[in-house]
């Protein structure tokens, strides 16, 4: 069964599924160690660990991203494929390589190309609709496994526009979009979206987690949203962590996150989300002990 597959049965669900963002295969695996079903690999987050954000991500870094999570976790993996890195014609490729990745689904937004660091202080640049719907039925042609998910995307509701976010995201459907996701920061905005578009929708927490949007899992999933991402708390939480981590190793102090005294059991930990037994094993059964070279 293909990624695409099960990451279409689990959209069939009574609830609605919920999707950590992973930055490296570690990140996946602890999220598979707490019971996620799926997991998201979002620009905006890897734009921020690689300190050149989103706008200067290149195909082949996501896409090389992607093979080293995979190759580690076996949860369906959704890649945040930003506006596809190109014109119609590049979709092709962008397509072929994800899916050759081991993606389970793509989210492609009709942002302007090169995309602008302004869409992380609120300001978006929207492509022509004609444009962007070509870019998915160009998507739609391309696509080789016919479960792989191709998402929709427009941020057209922050730029105060909530009609012609309906608009787009109706044209994006009717060219082949199997999900929808119209970025809407409030509760009052997931429901006029819910209101107006079919199911399955895309959600995006913008911060705060998806806890904060002001509604239930059970309201949202009565809404039509069947998938639900929060790529803001576990970049901010590594971040958080790390940061203070540095500044008590400077300062001479014991981590406030492990503990004074906690570190082996936290190195416990890690060695079983890894499992490193299973590495140990293979190592034991292949090579003498204590063997000099």
């Amino acid at each position: 069964m293909t990624a695409g597959r099960i990451f279409r049965d689990l959209l069939e669900g009574s609830e609605p599924l919920v999707a950590p963002h992973v930055m490296n295969p570690l990140t996946a695996k602890m999220a598979e160690r707490e019971g996620f079903k799926a997991i998201y690999l979002g620009g905006g987050p890897l734009g921020y660990i690689n300190t050149h954000l989103e706008a200067n991500l290149s195909l082949e870094q996501v896409i090389q991203d992607c093979v080293a999570i995979r190759s580690a976790c076996s949860l369906p993996l959704v890649l945040d494929g930003t506006c596809g890195w190109g014109d119609p014609v590049h979709l092709h490729r962008t397509m072929a390589m994800s899916e050759a990745a081991g993606a389970a689904g793509i989210e492609f937004e009709d942002q302007l190309l090169p995309k602008r660091v302004h869409h992380h202080v609120g300001i978006e640049h929207a492509i022509p609709q004609k444009l962007m719907v070509a870019k998915i039925r160009e998507a739609v042609a391309a696509r080789r496994d016919p479960d792989f998910v191709i998402i929709g995307r427009t941020n057209q509701i922050r730029r105060g526009k909530h009609d012609d976010a309906i608009r787009r995201a109706e044209a994006y459907k009717e060219a082949g979009s199997d999900m929808l996701f119209v970025l809407a920061p409030t509760a009052e905005d997931l429901r006029f979206v819910g209101e107006r578009l079919p199911a399955p929708l895309m959600l995006q927490s913008l911060g705060g987690g998806i806890e904060s949007l002001g509604m239930t899992k059970q309201e949202l999933y009565d809404l039509g949203y069947r998938f639900l991402v929060d790529p803001a708390t576990p970049l901010l939480a590594m971040h958080k962590a790390l940061r203070l981590a540095y500044a008590a190793i400077a300062r001479g102090e014991p981590d406030p996150t492990v503990g004074e005294g906690n570190a082996t059991a936290e190195q416990d930990i890690l060695h079983e989300i890894i499992d490193i037994d299973r590495l140990l094993a293979v190592e034991n059964a292949t090579v003498d002990e204590g063997e000099e070279a």
